[in-house]
């Protein structure tokens, strides 16, 4: 079975550190920006989905389509 370490785990060994190589800084700007990319896309994926709610609810079929068209391009870009 895979151990799963979380960003704050990461954290808190490094904090037990006192000196940080150069290795080490640039593995914890590797783990950060693969939170903030996940942030961001759980956002975008939390917008388009109220987005195509609100198409549904006004029967507005050109809007449902550009956005599950967005969402559909977004879930793309992540399995790849």
């Amino acid at each position: 079975m895979e151990n799963y370490y979380s960003y704050a785990d990461f954290m808190k060994a490094m904090a037990q550190t006192k000196k940080i190589t150069e290795a080490e800084k640039l593995l914890n700007d590797i783990y950060l920006d693969l939170f903030l990319k996940h942030v961001h896309r759980s956002q975008q994926e939390s917008q388009l989905l109220t987005l195509i709610d609100e198409a549904l609810d006004n029967h507005d079929q050109k809007k449902f389509i550009i956005y599950a068209t967005q969402l559909q391009s977004l879930n793309h870009e992540e399995s790849e």
